[in-house]
């Protein structure tokens, strides 16, 4: 079995996003009462008394930049949470308690896989109904997706919002 790595936003655009946000808006945190939000930054779920933010993230759009590609009419932006100032991103052990299985990943919930190519452009993508085994299901989704060779990266967004949740390259 592959083992694939999801990958939250990098420190470097989550700079830019703590001064203006990929719409041009600047960045307005709050402090989060309740908890529960999924930070993109650190791929967990902020709790109670956490400063955050939530601002617009375009993850094809940076991604392209960073490959010289140009996106197209498939560059598009939606709401991200991410923790208002630095908070050292994922823990880098994947063996790490937080680490375990994959981020967001709630028995019963529902995701959308979108497929892209090294170019910037969809290939297409996937409603996953994640059951009582998510992380199952998204496994399998991934390794559907990069058994075709023009897939370079998959994007896991969330079915009820379309929120991005993270992006996994290929291995």
């Amino acid at each position: 079995m592959t083992t694939y790595i999801p990958l939250a936003v990098t420190p470097a655009g989550l700079a830019a996003l703590r001064d203006r946000d990929d719409a041009g808006r600047p960045c307005r945190p709050y402090t989060d009462e309740e908890g529960g939000a999924p930070l993109r930054c650190c791929l967990r779920p902020s709790v109670p008394g956490d400063r955050i933010a939530l601002v617009a993230y375009a993850p094809l759009r940076r991604w392209a930049a960073g490959t010289g590609v140009d996106p197209g009419a498939y560059d598009e932006q939606g709401p991200v949470f991410i923790h208002a100032a630095d908070c050292g991103g994922p823990d880098p052990d994947p063996d790490a308690p937080d680490r375990a299985g994959w981020p967001f990943a709630h028995p019963g919930g529902q995701r959308i896989a979108r497929r892209y190519s090294a170019d910037g452009r969809i290939l297409g993508g996937r409603v996953l109904d994640l059951g009582t085994e998510p992380g199952k299901v998204i496994d399998a989704a991934l390794d559907e997706a990069f058994a075709d060779p023009e897939v370079a990266l998959v994007h896991l967004r969330a079915a009820e919002f379309g929120c991005f949740l993270f992006e996994v390259r290929r291995p």
